[in-house]
């Protein structure tokens, strides 16, 4: 019987040990209410309390947490439905607060952050949805923040996970994206084919302008050669005669002459009875002697001519 009374001894002191030591993790606060009311908020360490009078209310986290938003349908301004779901992200400021402010300040949050989803979503049209992601978020941290305050939480941020609309929607906007690649691919390819021409249209000028130049400096070029033979010509053949002239004024070079034109007039009359030409002869075939003087007489008088003129050159160079 001693045995079974010193067993209950020894409960009943660890149940008062239980009652009254209370040691608190870091990063957590308890509530503890004295007889029904609240009487202090205990931090990390350890802490005596009164047995049967004190008692751990509530217990609180610091951290920051973690809310998963569950999916909910919601209407577009272009009046289609959409499955949103999200993540909220709270903090307890004041652990009092949360503890009588709200009785689950969780659900109360989440239902909050549901809500303020609906009605933004209500505000805006199913394409715009996914480029305002921010935009709404930002809207559902203000709304939940704002009603939260008295709660002692602290909305720190908002993010939706997935906008999921309906599979016939879901269809069309697909077909949209691939006709907008489409065009967008069609319209690049028109722009490089458009470069492209613009490319070559330059190339065939900046062609056509350099044959012409080469055209250009090849006639310039071939004009001047024809220009210098000319000239070179003319100074040739007017030093063939002034070299003929000048052999004729020498001792014998008349006779000389004179010999030649007979050579060639004989040459020439021969070659009547080659080939069947008309010409024009004298009306006494007998009578060479006298033809070629005819011409010596002549080519005479030229050479005097020729001999004067050449020798007022001289005087000219000498006087010079």
């Amino acid at each position: 019987m001693e045995v079974y009374i010193l067993l209950g001894l020894i409960l009943f002191v660890f149940i008062l040990l239980g009652k009254t030591a209370r040691v608190v993790p870091q990063k957590t606060v308890f509530i503890i209410e004295r007889l029904g009311k609240y009487s202090q908020t205990l931090d990390a360490g350890f802490h005596i309390l009164i047995p049967f009078i004190d008692r751990v209310a509530y217990k609180h986290s610091m951290k920051e947490m973690v809310i998963d938003v569950p999916p909910q349908g919601c209407i577009t301004k272009d009046n289609i439905s959409v499955e949103v779901d999200g993540i909220l992200y709270v903090q307890i400021t004041d652990p009092v607060k949360a503890s009588y402010g709200v009785d689950n300040y969780i659900f109360a949050s989440t239902q909050l952050a549901q809500t303020t989803m609906r009605s933004e979503i209500g505000r805006i049209d199913l394409d715009r949805t996914f480029e305002e992601r921010d935009k709404i978020n930002q809207e559902i941290v203000m709304a939940v923040d704002k009603a939260a305050a008295p709660w002692g939480l602290k909305v720190t941020r908002h993010e939706i996970k997935n906008i999921v609309p309906p599979p016939s929607i879901k269809d069309a906007m697909e077909k949209q994206m691939r006709a907008e690649r489409e065009k967008r691919a069609l319209i690049a390819e028109s722009e490089g084919d458009k470069q492209a021409k613009i490319n070559r249209a330059d190339g065939d000028k900046a062609e056509a302008i350099a044959k012409s130049e080469g055209e250009k400096m090849k006639r310039i070029n071939e004009a001047e050669g024809r220009a210098q033979e000319i000239e070179r010509v003319a100074q040739a053949t007017a030093k063939g005669i002034r070299e003929i002239a000048m052999a004729i004024n020498d001792k014998g070079g008349l006779d000389a002459v004179n010999l030649r034109i007979a050579e060639q007039y004989l040459g020439e009359f021969g070659k009547l009875a080659q080939k069947n030409n008309t010409m024009i002869i004298p009306s006494n075939l007998s009578d060479v002697a006298g033809t070629v003087g005819t011409i010596a007489k002549i080519f005479s008088g030229m050479t005097q001519t020729s001999g004067d003129v050449t020798k007022e050159e001289a005087k000219d160079v000498k006087k010079r």
